[in-house]
């Protein structure tokens, strides 16, 4: 009998008052298209709505994409509910404009990865697939 690999869930978000959700919805069917499950939230999400549709849906993989420039404001909130909802396991993955800098405190929050503007789709899937393997099989 073979086994039948479960899809990898990923929760698209936009967290804040960012109204612009072009390149999320890129990502969203770019990840669909790798046979991913996706679930997008669409825009002006609050941290507590994220968390909340991340555990109603059981995701396995979250991604934010944000402008404002508010992710270390916004994204510390969704690093506490995560935790205060035993979800530390899922992946917390961003992207968007974010500057260079900020990038090591968001990764010391707790985030995986950041994708910044023109990074490839399919650095993003492979990126995906490959932290879901390695977390399922420690």
């Amino acid at each position: 009998m073979v086994e039948q690999q479960s899809k990898i869930r990923v929760l698209v978000a936009k967290p804040g008052l960012d109204g612009h959700d072009r390149g999320a919805k890129v990502i969203a069917r770019a990840l669909r298209d790798a046979g991913m499950e996706v679930i997008y939230t669409g825009i002006r999400q609050t941290p507590q709505m994220i968390v909340e549709a991340a555990a109603q849906e059981d995701v396995d993989v979250i991604g934010l994409s944000i402008l404002s420039g508010a992710h270390l404001e916004i994204f510390p909130e969704i690093v506490t509910g995560l935790k205060e909802n035993g979800m530390d396991d899922v992946l917390l993955l961003a992207g968007g404009i974010i500057p260079l800098e900020d990038h090591e405190p968001l990764k010391k929050m707790g985030l995986s990865a950041i994708f910044g503007p023109g990074t490839s789709t399919k650095d993003i899937v492979k990126f995906i697939q490959d932290a879901v393997k390695e977390r399922s099989s420690t």
